[in-house]
């Protein structure tokens, strides 16, 4: 076992994991933080996207032990500091960006990382964005809308598909 520390959603915490422990599984079974989904551990639809040092990464795809001494963000962390949702869990909830539920921790992180690096994605820019993330219910149109209308841009024209 390997000792860990590290800053999750801006609270220091420590742990200890095993080499080959996977950063998705370490925060889910030992700091209980369930919001970040396992759903093919193959790295293929991204409902386990969290943000380490900034930058958005699928957590199936690394050790518990890469990220120690790290700042890693978890959707538990999105919520604005009076727990209400933020503009981007609010958009989702009003363009109606979810179904399941299920890959919404991932879509919402995903945006995250791209409104930061892209406040203001063209519709194009925002599906190129979401390749790696997987959704089977909504059909990604009101997600689009969602990622679109938390930029603040006018959702009005966007088609559907």
């Amino acid at each position: 076992m390997t000792k860990l520390s590290m800053t999750i959603n801006g609270k220091a915490v420590s742990g200890s994991a095993e080499g080959n422990t996977l950063l998705s599984t370490f925060l889910r079974e030992d700091l209980h933080l369930t919001g970040t989904h396992i759903g093919c551990d193959t790295s293929q639809c991204g409902a386990c996207v969290v943000h380490v040092n900034g930058k958005a990464v699928k957590s199936c795809t690394m050790f518990a032990v890469e990220v120690d001494g790290a700042d890693v963000a978890t959707i538990e962390g999105q919520a604005n500091a009076d727990g209400s949702l933020n503009v981007i869990q609010q958009a989702f909830q009003d363009h109606h960006g979810l179904q399941c539920g299920f890959c919404t921790p991932g879509m919402v992180m995903s945006a995250a990382a791209l409104l930061k690096d892209n406040p203001k994605p063209s519709e194009a820019d925002v599906r190129e964005y979401l390749e790696g993330n997987i959704c089977r219910c909504t059909g990604y149109h009101n997600i689009v809308k969602a990622i679109m209308a938390a930029s603040g841009q006018d959702v009005s024209a966007i088609a559907a598909e």
